[in-house]
């Protein structure tokens, strides 16, 4: 029986990262909950567990390219969404920071640099792998 290509192999999460990954879920929503009603203790102190997690769910998917692209883009995005949030709640959003980009634009950073990771991926990572140049690394249950 030959291997299976890296399409057709199965991606399985043990229990433990899977109850973190829904954990990190609800943070994130306690976040996001905090910034839109404008409760700054519950937004600002979400931020870190929310980050902490999807940091250690990017470590522990490190040797999957593919997840490890993903969770890296995440990781950005928690930040710029955590940053421009942030921004709103001590009042420097609005302040121009140079020409006519205001506090908030620099959430741009994190948002394109998780942007040019997923396309470095897609663009040249993942065809390297269909062409079969870089085999898929699964790795064991840990």
């Amino acid at each position: 029986m030959s291997q299976p290509t890296a399409a057709e192999q199965l991606y399985s999460i043990p229990a433990p990262y899977r109850r973190m990954e829904n954990m990190h879920i609800l943070f994130w929503l306690l976040k996001d909950i905090g910034w839109c009603m404008i409760w700054k203790p519950l937004g600002i102190a979400m931020v870190f567990p929310t980050l902490i997690i999807a940091l250690l769910i990017t470590w522990r998917t490190r040797d999957i390219k593919a997840e490890l692209a993903h969770n890296l883009a995440i990781v950005f995005w928690i930040s710029a969404n955590s940053y421009w949030m942030i921004s709103e709640f001590v009042g420097f959003d609005t302040v121009r920071v140079w020409g006519s980009l205001t506090g908030k634009h620099l959430a741009l950073i994190p948002f394109l640099t998780g942007l040019g990771i997923l396309l470095y991926y897609y663009l040249v990572q993942k065809p390297r792998e269909t062409r079969g140049e870089q085999p898929l690394r699964c790795s064991k249950d840990r």
